[in-house]
């Protein structure tokens, strides 16, 4: 009971002046109980920092020994002089024949060959693209509500709770909806679906190859995500046939993977890249809203009717060594968590019919609670390959002395904070965060939990007000937030940080090439970035 208890927070809301009921015209108050985020930096547990060494183990090998078999090398010749080597080099040479100094240059040649062919290829971002709709699908959260009503698709319940979570959301008065969810016909058709994914995909795409100057035939790997809105054919079959690619390339469509598949779709377009040398690859990460637009009464499945948003992004992914010249960023890690097994983590975000038979998505109450769990896997797995050996160090020592005399000091009654273990600070190992705007709420417990600063987590916080909730795309506006700032210098490394149903939890780390200028065209924050942070809100009395 009191852990149950630990993860709710309160909050009293002014309602107003009532205007019906026996309260008209006085002021109404109501607490507001919400779940939070459980302290997953508190409760690590211990095999996914295995994990995590594990993998930096079996990719840090030949940065160990190398530096050994250097330091041994450096110490044998230094202490001879230079006629010195050279007299040993011809004594030893000189016992051989020409036949065997050839034989032995030719295995040196094979052996050298052989390990750059077979190391991993590096990944390049040449360039990126938002799609931005046109002002014509613009809302503000008032018209958003007025929009839901005039549908007469909501009884007046329902658009109530609508118009609560939009005003606690953090979702902004300029995000964009498709024209069909004003209409009062069923929005869930094949036809409106395929009208919405033409426009914000080849919107994004044209602007990729308008900045990137490839050209579509150039490209060997197409990788699309979209989770609710899956057609036959497919989407990625939609962009074959609008730019008209080669018959030869490695397409994929993954559908149903919610949020976090924009980086899953990058680890497999990095796959796919592996196996292909001298290749192009895009991936191209969206979310149809009018398709999956609720129209009945479940509050559980009316959330999502509240925070999705249109939006769409396109990747360009380069595994060509002569493009470490034009590269913006360099990919680095990517670590993925899959919760799957658990029951309750799998129906978290479920969609099914209601009783009335519409189709939406469920949203469980437990949500907060099992990503929150979800993500404590993750960043500790990603730990081990990206903070600094002190803190890893340092964090891997109290994390054994935890779990050593943790029990014993719960017997002795000591005080829980000697037995705290110590938090890694992960600002220590980026300069940037790029954290999937989902709601206010996760935002806020993320940032409490990770002690991140108002500035680590501002990128997030303005794609939630500017665009709102765009799915997997949302990474990639928090990023070109950044680019518009100018705050992205060579070297710096970015977090990007996602989840969705399943439960799934995904992380991807990229590194600059470049100090990014601010564009002068071509990016979706051009006409308003001046404009963020926003101011703080008011607090709720």
């Amino acid at each position: 009971m009191d852990e149950e208890q630990h993860l709710l927070s309160t909050e009293i809301v002014n309602r107003g002046i009532s205007s019906t009921g026996p309260d008209a015209g006085s002021q109404t108050f109501s607490v507001r109980v919400r779940r939070r985020l459980p302290d997953f930096v508190q409760s690590v547990n211990l095999k996914y920092v295995k994990l995590g060494y594990h993998y930096l183990l079996t990719h840090g090998i030949y940065l160990a020994t190398v530096p050994l078999l250097v330091l041994v090398f450096s110490a044998e010749v230094g202490s001879l002089s230079r006629e010195e080597i050279w007299r040993k080099l011809w004594d030893s040479t000189a016992r051989y024949d020409l036949a065997t100094v050839v034989a032995f240059l030719g295995v040196l040649v094979f052996t050298l060959s052989v390990y750059f062919m077979s190391r991993p290829r590096p990944i390049y971002l040449l360039d990126f693209a938002c799609y931005k709709p046109s002002d014509d699908l613009q809302v503000t959260k008032e018209q958003f509500i007025e929009m839901a009503r005039n549908s007469g698709k909501f009884d007046e319940a329902s658009l109530e709770f609508q118009k609560r979570i939009v005003e606690s959301s953090g979702i902004g008065d300029q995000t964009y909806v498709p024209k069909s969810i004003m209409s009062s016909e069923n929005t869930a058709t094949m036809k409106e679906g395929r009208a919405e994914a033409s426009t914000v995909m080849f919107g994004a795409l044209d602007e990729l190859f308008e900045k990137t100057r490839i050209r579509p035939k150039d490209v060997g790997v197409l990788v699309v995500n979209c989770s609710i809105f899956n057609p036959t054919p497919s989407l990625s079959a939609m962009i074959i046939n609008k730019y008209k690619m080669r018959g030869n390339i490695l397409s994929f469509n993954l559908g149903g993977m919610g949020c976090s598949a924009g980086i899953i779709a990058l680890d497999l377009a990095r796959d796919m890249l592996q196996a292909n040398p001298n290749s192009f690859a895009i991936v191209v990460s969206t979310e149809m809203v009018g398709f999956n637009w609720y129209p009945g009464k479940d509050r559980s499945m009316l959330i999502p009717n509240c925070f999705f948003r249109m939006g769409c992004s396109a990747v360009l992914l380069s595994n060509r060594r002569r493009d470490y010249a034009r590269a913006k960023y360099r990919l680095e890690h990517i670590v993925r968590t899959h919760k799957g097994a658990d029951d309750r983590s799998f129906r978290s975000i479920y969609q099914e019919e209601d009783e009335q038979r519409f189709k939406g998505l469920k949203i469980s109450k437990d949500l907060v609670e099992i990503g929150g769990d979800a993500l404590k896997t993750n960043i500790t797995t990603l730990g081990p390959l990206v903070l600094p050996f002190s803190e890893q160090l340092y964090f891997f020592a109290t994390l054994i002395w935890r779990h050593l005399v943790g029990g014993g000091a719960k017997k002795g009654g000591q005080n829980s904070q000697a037995k705290k273990p110590y938090i890694p600070d992960y600002k220590l190992a980026f300069e940037h965060f790029c954290v999937h705007a989902a709601s206010k709420t996760v935002l806020d417990e993320l940032q409490r939990n990770l002690e991140l600063s108002e500035r680590n987590i501002e990128a997030s916080r303005a794609t939630l007000h500017r665009f709102g909730n765009t799915s997997s795309s949302s990474i990639w506006y928090e990023l070109a937030y950044l680019e518009a700032k100018e705050r992205i210098k060579r070297g710096d490394r970015i977090w990007q940080l996602s989840f969705g149903s399943g439960f799934k939890c995904n992380s991807a780390v990229w590194r600059s090439m470049k100090r990014v200028r601010k564009p002068s065209q071509n990016n979706p924050w051009l006409d308003c970035v001046d404009r963020y942070p926003p101011p703080p809100a008011p607090r709720a009395l």
